[in-house]
């Protein structure tokens, strides 16, 4: 675990830093829009992260205007776009260690061309349920 997903901040101190009420924390979270931990008596503890996508979740609502069904939208595509990220950096490592090369009997400077990673890899992709 990361500091950053280390839970440390009860509800009242992230209301404090937000300028909420506790109450509209614990409406976030009925909605699913936040998870906090929670201690052996039950008590929210709100890590770094958490409160980022909170303050993310209020900027959307009171600066932005976005309704809730549309803050979680943001939020989920959100998400997504980071494990692609995550999905990309641990391709292009895997590329660099392995200097590109596939199973091939013949060394790297007489083997054929190959098609492109992206046309390959395209074959793999499916549609993305958005909701």
């Amino acid at each position: 675990m990361s500091d950053r997903s280390r839970p440390c901040y009860m509800i009242g101190v992230v209301a404090e830093m937000l300028k909420v009420h506790p109450q509209t924390l614990r409406f976030y979270e009925k909605k699913g829009l936040v998870r906090p931990s929670r201690t052996e008596g039950q008590t929210r503890m709100y890590s770094e992260e958490d409160v980022e996508e909170l303050a993310r979740l209020i900027r959307l609502t009171r600066d932005l205007g976005v309704n809730l069904a549309g803050v979680e939208i943001v939020l989920k595509m959100r998400r997504r776009m980071l494990e692609m990220q995550r999905q990309i950096e641990d391709l292009v490592g895997y590329i660099r260690e392995t200097g590109g090369e596939g199973p091939s009997d013949q060394p790297r400077e007489r083997q054929e061309p190959r098609e492109a990673l992206v046309r390959a890899a395209s074959s793999q992709l499916g549609p993305v349920d958005l909701f």
